[in-house]
C-alpha cells in the first residue's frame, strides 16, 4: 500500500509537473506570439479596414459625382435640345421670308414684263396706226388723182385721213 500512495504522489507530482510546464510553456508561447505575430496581424488588419473604408468612401464621392456629372449632361442636353429647337424655328422663319420674298420678287418681275409687253403693244400699236395712216393717205391720193385728174393737196389730204380715222376709232 505503501508503494501504491508513493506511486500515486508519484503521479500527482508528475502530472502537477507537467501541466506548470505545460502552463508556463503556453504563456511563453503567447508572450512570444502576442510580441511578435499578434502586433504586425493586428496592424494589417487595421490597414486592410481603413483601405477598405478609404475605398468605401471614395466608391460614395464617385457614386455622387457620377450623379452630379449625370444631372448636369441631362441640363446640358436639354439645353442643346431647346436651342436645336430654336434654331430650326429660326431656319424656317427665314425660309419663310424668303419664300415670301422670292414669291414678291418673280410677282414684280412678271408685273414689270407684263408692263413693258404692254407698253411694247401699244407702241408697235400707234407704229402700225401711224404706218396704216399713211399708206392711207398716199391710197386715197393717189386714187383721188386718178379719179379727179388733177393733183391734190398732200397736206389737205392727211388732215381729212385723220378725221376719218378718228372717226372710224370712236365708233
Amino acid at each position: 500500500m505503501i508503494n501504491q500512495i508513493v506511486l500515486a504522489g508519484a503521479s500527482e507530482g508528475l502530472a502537477l509537473g507537467n501541466m506548470l510546464f505545460v502552463l508556463v510553456a503556453f504563456l511563453v508561447l503567447m508572450l512570444l506570439i502576442k510580441h511578435f505575430a499578434w502586433g504586425p496581424v493586428v496592424k494589417m488588419m487595421e490597414s486592410r479596414a481603413d483601405k477598405v473604408s478609404r475605398d468605401l468612401d471614395s466608391a460614395e464621392e464617385a457614386r455622387k459625382q457620377a450623379e452630379a456629372d449625370a444631372a448636369e449632361r441631362s441640363a446640358q442636353l436639354q439645353t442643346a435640345r431647346t436651342d436645336a429647337n430654336g434654331i430650326i424655328a429660326d431656319a424656317k422663319t427665314a425660309a419663310g421670308k424668303q419664300r415670301d420674298q422670292i414669291v414678291a420678287d418673280a410677282h414684280a418681275a412678271a408685273q414689270a414684263t407684263k408692263d413693258q409687253a404692254s407698253a411694247q403693244i401699244e407702241q408697235e400699236r400707234a407704229e402700225a396706226m401711224a404706218g396704216v395712216k399713211n399708206d392711207v393717205a398716199e391710197l386715197s391720193v393717189s386714187i383721188a388723182q386718178k379719179i379727179i385728174q388733177k393733183e391734190l393737196k398732200l397736206d389737205d389730204q392727211k388732215a381729212l385721213i385723220d378725221a376719218y380715222i378718228e372717226g372710224l376709232g370712236n365708233k
